[in-house]
């Protein structure tokens, strides 16, 4: 897969967040194709491991001092339940049991935690940790979190990142997780009262550098609303 160059333009016009763009191009790496999952699952079903990408700018400082399921913290906005199954290439792609899983995404105004007061984001985040969690897969592969929806920042689409590690602590998979656009939609234009004052955002599942060759493999299902909570559910799969 070739590095993607990082998109350049449009990001002075917002003036809604501050926030550098940091449309992070995907690593240089071969990732196989064809996973089957319920969310954004190819046609083909074939089991092969999910697209690596990049952990971004952000990446959590000390994952395993967050061992939690409820990641808020402070942080407002609409209800979001996180279910993600592991499952084990090397295994017919059968659950991965006691599989360490790390995820963290912005908030709604599209802020990282334990960053900023820099070119990159001007909020000082530095000293708190929301959003930020690790949980341990039980004999379904699955792990779950309440969070907020998140909303999104210049020149990238909404998007969860996952690092996934086996039961010793070993890296097996940093990937990305994508939000169907008509759901973001409906949040970003019709959830105010629940603090999304952006509006829609700038970059689409289709034009996201990170995405825009892996959206079949990375995009979540999400079922509900904005006064009841979305759940996304979404499969991983790894070579455990």
């Amino acid at each position: 897969m070739q590095r993607k160059d990082f998109l350049r333009n449009g990001f002075a016009a917002l003036g809604l967040v501050s926030i550098v763009p940091l449309a992070c191009s995907k690593e240089d790496v071969t990732s196989p194709s064809g996973n089957d999952d319920t969310g954004g699952s190819s046609a083909t079903g074939d089991c092969t491991v999910s697209p690596t990408e990049t952990a971004g700018p952000f990446p959590t400082k000390t994952p395993s001092s967050l061992v939690r399921s409820d990641i808020r913290d402070d942080r407002t906005g609409v209800v979001l339940s996180v279910n993600i199954t592991i499952l084990n290439t090397n295994n017919s792609c059968t659950a991965l049991q006691n599989a360490i899983v790390d995820i963290w995404h912005c908030d709604k105004d599209g802020y990282y935690s334990e960053y900023g007061g820099t070119g990159m984001q001007s909020v000082d985040y530095t000293n708190v940790n929301f959003l930020r969690g690790r949980q341990t897969t039980g004999t379904d592969g699955l792990v779950t979190f309440t969070s907020v929806f998140p909303g999104w920042y210049a020149g990238r689409a909404p998007h969860i990142h996952v690092h996934v590690y086996n039961t010793s602590g070993t890296s097996l998979l940093v990937t990305q997780i994508a939000f169907p656009e008509d759901v973001t939609k409906t949040v970003y234009t019709t959830a105010q009262l629940y603090g999304y004052t952006k509006g829609t955002q700038d970059t689409s599942n289709a034009a996201d550098n990170i995405f825009s060759d892996s959206l079949d493999q990375e995009l979540a299902t999400i079922a509900g609303s904005i006064s009841e909570g979305y759940t996304l559910t979404h499969t991983v799969y790894v070579a455990g």
